[in-house]
């Protein structure tokens, strides 16, 4: 699968042939410590006064060296694939092979740090419920009212919490319409091809 670089991107990459590969190497660290720590704009005057360059022009190629390794690493892009997706921005062969490197030496590394990145959100774990119905009051000697009561249980990293709901029959039936429709959205092919490269 190949990564598809927009114009702004191929742009904020084009800065990189113009430095020496010993400061390509250092952005390609920098990017890393970017997403470890976030972003540090000392850093980015720092390396604009060695190179006597803008300061925004720096942050650019920064974060677009940073886009490419991370959405390489996301896709898990082969060593192949890689190259013909920084072919397309026309740098040397060196240069590529300086790209591939910084590539292959922080792909695991990229990983771990998104996979930590991503929120942990409470997950399914147990559903209790109950129907409540009442027929009539002091006010009203014939009606009828029903209630469902759901107990959601839910679990957080290994931690167990429960949630009360309260509604009516005709909330929840439109609840689990609207379920379904997002179901069913999801088995379309659109769907599953956005899935395909999400994963």
């Amino acid at each position: 699968m190949l990564l598809v670089l927009t114009d702004e991107h191929k742009e904020h990459l084009g800065f990189l042939p113009e430095v020496d590969s010993a400061v390509v190497g250092e952005f390609g660290r920098i990017a890393v410590e970017f997403l470890k720590k976030g972003s540090n704009p000392k850093i980015y005057e720092g390396a604009a006064r060695k190179l006597n360059v803008a300061v925004e022009t720096v942050q650019h190629g920064v974060e677009g060296l940073m886009y490419l390794l991370t959405e390489s690493s996301k896709l898990m892009i082969s060593e192949v694939d890689f190259q013909d997706s920084v072919l397309v921005l026309g740098f040397s062969d060196e240069l590529n092979k300086l790209l591939l490197q910084l590539y292959l030496d922080n792909r695991k590394e990229i990983r771990h740090i998104l996979s930590e990145l991503a929120p942990s959100l409470p997950h399914y774990h147990n559903l209790e419920w109950r129907l409540d119905v009442q027929l009539a009051s002091r006010a009203l000697r014939q009606q009828v009212k029903p209630v469902v009561t759901l107990k959601l249980h839910l679990e957080t990293d290994g931690t167990q919490s429960a949630r009360v709901l309260q509604t009516d029959p005709a909330t929840l039936l439109h609840i689990i319409q609207e379920l379904e429709h997002a179901l069913a959205e999801v088995k379309t092919n659109h769907c599953r091809r956005i899935l395909r490269n999400i994963k």
